[in-house]
C-alpha cells in the first residue's frame, strides 16, 4: 500500500513520489496567484479539498506504455499522455516558487484548462482499459517487462492499472461536468 493515499502501489520499494492532479476552479487559481504576489513569503495557500485531489501513484508511465504497446489509437494515446502530463498553457508559475513550491521532488506544475479538461475527458471515455490489458502478454511478468514494470506490484499489474485507469477518467469525468481546470505535479 502506498502511505501516502492507502492505495496498492509497487512492491519493489515504498513510493513517496507519487502524481497527484487537482481538479479546481478558475477562482481558487486566482485567488492562489494573488496570495502568492501579495505574502511578504510567497505563501499562495494551495489547499485544494481532499475530494478534488486524486493520487495516481506512479500509475500514468504504465497506462501510457500499454496504450503504447497495445496500438491504441494516436488520439486516444494523447488524450491519456494529456490526462497525465498536462501542459503549459495555464499559469502556474506561483505554484513551483519556493519555499512553497508543490512539487518539490519533480518538475513544475503543469495543467490543463477547462477546454482542455473536457476535450481529454470525453476522449479518456472512450478508451477501453479491460481490452488494452487483455492484449497484453498473458503471463504477468512478460506483461510487466513489456510495459516497463520491474517487480510486483500488489494485487496484480492489471487489476492496479484498470483501478488507476477508472480512477483518472472519472476523475476528468468530474472536472469536466463542473468545467474544471486541473492541475498536475508530481510529490
Amino acid at each position: 500500500m502506498d502511505r501516502k493515499s492507502g492505495r496498492r502501489g509497487r512492491d519493489t520499494a515504498v513510493m513517496a513520489v507519487t502524481q497527484q492532479l487537482a481538479r479546481i476552479p478558475e477562482g481558487y487559481l486566482a485567488a492562489c496567484r494573488q496570495s502568492a504576489a501579495t505574502s511578504p513569503d510567497g505563501d499562495r495557500h494551495w489547499d485544494p479539498p481532499a475530494c478534488d485531489v486524486l493520487d495516481l501513484d506512479w500509475a500514468p508511465a504504465l497506462l501510457k506504455r500499454v496504450g503504447e504497446v497495445t496500438g491504441l489509437e494516436e488520439a486516444h494515446l494523447d488524450a491519456l499522455r494529456r490526462a497525465t502530463d498536462g501542459d503549459t498553457t495555464l499559469d502556474l508559475g506561483f505554484l513551483d516558487t519556493p519555499p512553497h513550491a508543490i512539487a518539490p521532488f519533480g518538475g513544475a506544475p503543469t495543467g490543463l484548462g477547462v477546454l482542455q479538461v473536457a476535450h481529454v475527458s470525453k476522449l479518456l471515455g472512450q478508451i477501453d482499459m479491460p481490452v488494452l490489458l487483455a492484449a497484453l502478454p498473458a503471463d504477468e511478468h512478460d506483461a510487466a517487462s513489456l510495459i516497463g514494470q520491474k517487480g510486483a506490484v500488489t494485487g496484480g499489474l492489471r487489476p492496479y492499472l484498470l483501478e488507476h485507469f477508472n480512477a483518472l477518467r472519472d476523475f476528468y469525468l468530474d472536472a469536466a461536468k463542473r468545467h474544471l481546470h486541473m492541475v498536475l505535479w508530481w510529490d
